[in-house]
């Protein structure tokens, strides 16, 4: 699990409140939705729709909490921030600035997609990668993005040290010749990459959230959701 060891799953209010904001902000929908494994989910998260300063101010704070959190608990340490392109940018600088709100100052990198030969040059942006660097992005489909920033970071000089997501969709990932793995993303960057995994919601925060909803549209989802947690889920 991403948030082993850091709260109770059942009673994270801090999840479920992120899970209820993402509705409400309509990042979080429900229909019938076609999945980069090529399943159809009934649900989808679109990060890209924190469009605004007060949504993507209000996702900065989640994410600052749940990494004050993970820290207590001892579940990850870290120097600075980086932000794979591109969403990783944003969510990197935003996350950089709640943090240094809250009294916890460091710096952040994010990089280019193609390396740029004039002014300061190179691919990475930002704070040189120093010490232990925790990786935000959104979710983590295939951990692509992960091994990517991996090899990034420590070519620069830093150390990897965990990863930091909005969602933990909870299913199996794709075993690459169409058929399904028996771990999800998030468990292949935990066992494989070796990096800790901090989720600030999962698939099942998303479920109890439907289960305890007193709006009848939103409760009349619980079953799809459930049965393909069933179908493709991993915990």
């Amino acid at each position: 699990m991403s948030r082993s060891g850091l709260v109770d799953p059942d009673t994270d209010e801090l999840a479920q409140d992120f899970v209820r904001f993402s509705l409400d902000a309509g990042v979080l929908r429900f229909g019938e939705f076609s999945t980069k494994a090529g399943r159809l989910s009934p649900y989808f998260f679109n990060a890209g729709g924190f469009d605004d300063g007060a949504k993507l101010g209000r996702l900065a704070q989640f994410y600052a909490r749940r990494l004050q959190q993970a820290q207590a608990a001892g579940a990850l340490q870290f120097d600075m921030l980086f932000g794979p392109a591109y969403k990783g940018i944003v969510l990197a600088a935003a996350v950089a600035v709640e943090l240094a709100r809250l009294g916890i100052n460091v710096p952040y990198a994010y990089n280019r997609k193609e390396a740029k030969d004039h002014g300061e040059g190179g691919t990475l942006v930002g704070a040189p990668a120093r010490g232990r660097v925790l990786i935000i992005d959104d979710v983590i489909s295939a951990g692509t993005s992960v091994r990517e920033s991996i090899a990034l970071i420590e070519a620069a000089g830093g150390t990897p040290s965990a990863v930091a997501i909005a969602l933990d969709r909870q299913e199996k990932a794709s075993d690459g010749s169409g058929g399904d793995a028996p771990w999800s993303a998030v468990q292949f960057v935990q066992q494989q990459l070796g990096l800790p995994v901090v989720a600030i919601a999962t698939l099942a925060d998303l479920l109890q959230v439907l289960r305890d909803t007193d709006a009848q549209a939103l409760a009349a989802h619980t079953e799809s959701v459930a049965a393909y947690r069933r179908r493709y889920g991993v915990c």
